[in-house]
């Protein structure tokens, strides 16, 4: 019937345009179309075409015609044996069919990634709380360590290549976390035991230590909670050593409990091959690939198992529901399980040390400062703080706000307040007792001591970037003048020095003297230079310009070595600004100068409190008289 128009098949073989309708027809779909124009052309040769046996074959397969298809390759099968590669579209056929038929099961959402990932992972039922599994080998933590990303995973998951971060590499002395560890216990005792005793068969395993793995398996399941994932081990570690009637056991087993779980009928048809009963074997494959259609092994497996005469598909498996991700139970989470040994308040910031304890970072901060241990078992940690990588432990924090959300609420808002309080650059100002800092002088300096280490980075940490310079003062502390200054910069060394760059901001005047933590503090109000009109003004700028040029005639006059090293640590000589009065604290060229002139402190700490730019000026141009009277002739 469809030889009209299109050509008649030669003497050699079939009509090559209606094969090529035919291939349009399948890849399209039509798959009825198809079956019928194959065989259309095999009914007119004299001889039957192997090749045209397997293409209608594979039509009447996929147009869900089984009984049909299978006599469609019985004829290829007897022009020559069968290749497994040659079953693909029966065995994805037969398999969709089993899914649609026998399991009522929806279509596959596609998705190869996702598929081989799901045939061969736990089922829901195994799988670990919320949060608590690891993201390697997705099993509950077992020894969790914490890697210096602030991930944490099994220890024998947390080698090289274990984490996704770019440096996530296990340094040599990390250690169990214990805050992660003792929850494990406390929350999961039997599960926890079950998964050490499973690791433990997993390494004698890998060590072709068969039978003790096998035991190991065995004592792990009588505490498991879960042991479908378990069951399927042991299964294949029965095939390993060829003990097929015992695997095929225990995968009996699992397809009565897990009937929907491919991993399951995957091991049975495995013991079922290796007792010789392939017909059944193939059978559980199909399963396999009917459960997961993207699961490419299983249909290579299918393929290759080609006694299909007596092939059954009318099985119906009971449907089971996917199981929700378990939660803790409430009454197990107490908020002390996540209390921070050093200020005995929740974790904020979670960090665990190598030594596998955990503290709030600014805790762990505040005591590295001081000495370079932990402070619970004292294990020296100077690789630790010279690194300064102090991450977050990510699970520590994410259980938190799992489970603690009211109590992390709390902590977070006495946190923020400390952070303000912190933040006033009126109130309780860290001030640094050191030098003389003038505005928008530069002033390096080198940090050491506990007490600056910790004002240093609580100002970065509170973003005002800020503190307070100040001279020594035998009876006050400090003295009750000074300059605030603002850190560009800081660079750290590996035994917890830094040297911070800052600059002078503004000039204060000290209201009254406190103590925070160690450092120094003080209320403090700003100070501005007064401003002058009229004929004021006029003398002011008058006498500006001529103590300017008083001060450049007097840089000039300098030996060169002496200029070089000013130049070298002050930078050059501002120039002289149109407006004076601009700047709250003056011309930046007044206080480079003062900075640079031979004066003692005191008598500059005098000058900065001044908030007349003409008593300013007028001190200076005495101070150029003198130095130039002074200088050898």
């Amino acid at each position: 019937m469809w030889a009209g128009g299109m050509g008649e098949p030669g003497p050699a073989g079939p009509c090559a345009e209606m094969l090529q309708v035919a291939e349009e027809a399948f890849r399209g779909g039509n798959f009825e179309l198809a079956a019928e124009i194959y065989g259309s052309q095999l009914a007119e040769l004299p001889q039957p075409e192997r090749g045209l046996c397997l293409r209608q074959g594979d039509a009447l397969a996929r147009a869900g015609r089984m009984a049909e298809a299978l006599e469609a390759y019985s004829a290829a099968a007897r022009l020559a044996r069968l290749r497994p590669e040659e079953l693909r579209e029966l065995a994805e056929s037969l398999a969709l069919r089993l899914r649609e038929k026998a399991l009522r099961l929806p279509p596959w959402p596609g998705g190869a990634a996702e598929g081989a990932g799901e045939a061969l992972g736990d089922p829901a039922c195994c799988r670990p709380p919320a949060l608590l599994g690891c993201p390697r080998c997705r099993r509950l933590l077992c020894e969790p360590v914490t890697l210096p990303c602030g991930h944490t995973r099994c220890r024998r998951c947390a080698e090289p290549g274990g984490c996704c971060c770019p440096t996530p590499r296990r340094p040599a002395s990390a250690r169990l976390n214990v805050v992660l560890g003792n929850l494990l216990e406390k929350w999961l005792e039997g599960e926890s035991r079950a998964r050490r005793l499973r690791a433990e068969g997993d390494e004698l395993r890998d060590g072709q230590e068969l039978a003790a793995a096998l035991e190991k398996y065995s004592q792990a399941l009588e505490s498991a909670p879960c042991k479908c994932s378990l069951i399927a081990q042991r299964a294949e570690l029965y095939i390993m050593v060829k003990n097929y009637q015992q695997a095929l056991h225990d995968a009996d087993a699992l397809c009565q409990t897990r009937p929907l779980w491919p991993k399951g009928h995957y091991v049975k048809a495995q013991a079922l091959s290796g007792l010789g009963r392939t017909e059944e074997a193939l059978k559980e494959f199909l399963y396999c690939v009917a459960l997961n259609p993207d699961w490419s092994l299983m249909k290579k497996e299918a393929q290759k198992v080609h006694h299909l005469s007596n092939l059954g598909g009318d099985t119906v498996l009971e449907n089971s529901a996917t199981l929700a991700l378990r939660e803790i139970p409430a009454i197990l989470v107490d908020a002390s399980d996540f209390e921070c040994s050093l200020c005995m308040r929740l974790f904020y910031e979670p960090v665990t040390t190598p030594c596998g304890h955990t503290f709030c970072l600014k805790c762990l901060e505040r005591c590295l400062d001081h000495n370079p241990h932990c402070p619970l078992c004292k294990e020296e940690l100077s690789e630790f703080l010279a690194s300064r990588t102090y991450k977050k432990t990510l699970l520590t924090e994410e259980l938190i706000v799992r489970y603690l959300p009211e109590e992390l609420a709390e902590r977070k808002k006495v946190y923020e307040e400390e952070m303000k309080e912190l933040s006033n650059l009126n109130k309780d100002v860290p001030i640094f007792v050191c030098t003389m800092a003038f505005p928008t002088i530069p002033c390096p300096l080198h940090v050491f001591e506990p007490r600056y280490r910790l004002m240093i980075r609580r100002c970065m940490e509170t973003g005002t970037k800020q503190f307070g310079m100040c001279l020594a003062d035998e009876l006050k502390g400090f003295a009750d003048y000074g300059c605030m200054l603002e850190i560009r910069d800081v660079k750290f060394f590996p035994d917890g020095r830094s040297v911070v760059d800052t600059v002078g901001v503004r000039r204060f005047r000290v209201l009254n003297h406190g103590q925070r933590d160690g450092y120094n503090t003080a209320n403090i109000e700003y100070l501005e230079d007064k401003k002058v009109e009229g004929a004021e003004y006029e003398e002011l700028v008058s006498l500006h310009d001529s103590v300017y040029d008083q001060a450049v005639a007097w840089f000039t006059s300098l030996k060169d070595n002496m200029k070089a090293q000013i130049l070298n640590h002050f930078g050059s000589m501002p120039g002289k600004e149109s407006e004076p009065q601009s700047n709250p604290s003056g011309p930046a060229w007044y206080w480079w100068l003062l900075a640079v002139l031979p004066l003692e402190n005191r008598a500059q700490l005098a000058i900065l409190a001044m908030t007349s730019l003409k008593d300013r000026l007028i001190a200076i141009r005495r101070v150029l008289i003198f130095v130039t009277r002074k200088r050898p002739r």
